[in-house]
C-alpha cells in the first residue's frame, strides 16, 4: 500500500526506507522513460500544428520526430538533460513519498477522517507534490533548457547552464514556470495517488483470486491507469510550464520554428488559443501520455517493490 497502513501487519519501514524506495523508484523510472519525455517536451514547445499539412513544422508525429532527432543530433539527444532529470527525480521522489506517507500518517492519527480514502490520498497526494515541487523546481528548469536545446548547443554543462542562466538572466530563472507547475501539480499527483488507491480496489474487486495473486502485475496496470487518467485531465496546464521555463531562452529554439514571448501564465494561455487554437492546448499529449502510462506505472511499481523488500529486511532482522 501506498502511504500509511494503520493495519497491524502492515508495512513497517522507517521514514528513511520510504525516502529510500522513492528516491530509487524515481531514478529507474526516469532511465526508462527519458526519450518520451524529450519528444514530449519538443513537441509542447513547437508553435506551428503537430501535422505534415503544414510546411513549417518539425515535428508532425512520434516515429517522425523520433527519426529526426536520431538523424540529426544522434541517440544520446533522447537522453539530452539527463543528470539533471535524474537529480530531479531522485530528489522528488524521495520528498513526494515521504511527504505523502507522513501526511496520511498525520490524517490517521488526528482522527479525522479514514486516511485511505478517496478524498485524503487526493489531498495528501496535491500537497506532497507540491512540497517536491518547491523542493525541485530548478532543476526541472534546467532539465527543461537542456531538452530543448538544438544543435549547437548553448549549455555545454550543467555548471555552465547554471552559471549562464544566473548571468544573464538573475536567480528568479530557476523558478521559472513555477505557479502553472504548482497549479498544476497538485491536481495531478492528487490524481494519481488516488486514481491508483481507487484502480487497485476495482482491480481486486474485478479480477478472479488467481490474477490477485500477482501484485506486481497488479501496481503496474494501475500505476499506468493512473497516471493516463492524470495527465489527461491536467495537460494544459504542464505546457504552459514548459512554454514559460524556456522565456529568454528563444535564441536556442529559432532551430526548431517560430519564437514567442509570454509575460505570464494568463498571456501564454491567450496567445496559444488565438494562434495555435484549442487543439494547441495539447499539443505533445500523444507522447505525454506514453511516458505517463510507462512512468506512473513504473514510478509505483518500483516504490511498492522496494518497500516491499525493506519490509522483508525489517521483517528478518525482527525475528533474530
Amino acid at each position: 500500500m501506498v502511504g500509511y497502513d494503520p493495519k497491524p501487519d502492515g508495512r513497517n519501514n522507517t521514514k528513511f526506507q520510504v525516502a529510500v524506495a522513492g528516491s530509487v523508484s524515481g531514478l529507474v523510472t526516469r532511465a526508462l522513460i527519458s526519450p518520451f519525455d524529450v519528444i514530449k517536451i519538443r513537441f509542447q514547445l513547437q508553435h506551428e500544428r503537430l501535422s505534415r499539412s503544414d510546411p513549417n513544422a518539425k515535428y508532425h508525429g512520434i516515429l517522425q520526430a523520433s527519426r529526426q532527432i536520431l538523424q540529426e543530433e544522434g541517440l544520446t539527444a533522447f537522453w539530452k538533460g539527463h543528470i539533471p532529470a535524474q537529480i530531479l527525480s531522485i530528489g522528488y521522489g524521495a520528498v513526494q513519498f515521504l511527504s505523502f506517507e507522513m501526511l496520511t500518517e498525520l490524517v490517521h492519527r488526528g482522527s479525522v477522517c479514514d486516511a485511505r480514502e478517496f478524498s485524503v490520498h487526493f489531498v495528501c497526494g496535491g500537497l506532497a507534490a507540491c512540497m517536491a515541487t518547491l523542493t525541485v523546481h530548478p532543476v526541472d528548469v534546467l532539465r527543461t533548457r537542456f531538452a530543448a536545446q538544438g544543435e549547437p548547443k548553448v549549455y555545454n554543462t550543467l555548471r555552465h547552464a547554471v552559471g549562464t542562466m544566473y548571468r544573464s538572466e538573475g536567480p528568479q530563472v530557476f523558478y521559472k514556470g513555477l505557479a502553472p507547475t504548482l497549479i498544476a501539480i497538485f491536481p495531478y499527483a492528487g490524481l494519481q495517488f488516488s486514481c491508483y488507491s481507487s484502480l487497485k480496489h476495482l482491480y481486486k474487486w474485478a479480477m478472479p483470486a488467481e490474477g490477485k495473486k500477482n501484485e506486481n502485475l497488479q501496481n503496474l496496470l494501475c500505476g499506468s491507469g493512473a497516471g493516463v487518467i492524470s495527465k489527461t485531465l491536467t495537460y494544459p496546464l504542464d505546457l504552459f510550464k514548459k512554454r514559460l521555463q524556456v522565456g529568454g531562452f528563444e535564441h536556442a529554439r529559432a532551430a526548431f520554428g517560430q519564437v514567442h514571448r509570454y509575460k505570464g501564465l494568463r498571456d501564454c494561455a491567450k496567445q496559444v488559443l488565438q494562434k495555435e487554437g484549442a487543439l494547441g492546448f495539447f499539443k505533445g499529449l500523444s507522447p505525454s501520455l506514453l511516458k505517463a502510462a510507462l512512468s506512473t506505472g513504473f514510478m509505483f511499481f518500483w516504490y511498492e517493490f522496494f518497500c516491499n523488500v525493506f519490509h522483508c529486511m525489517n521483517r528478518t532482522a525482527s525475528q533474530r
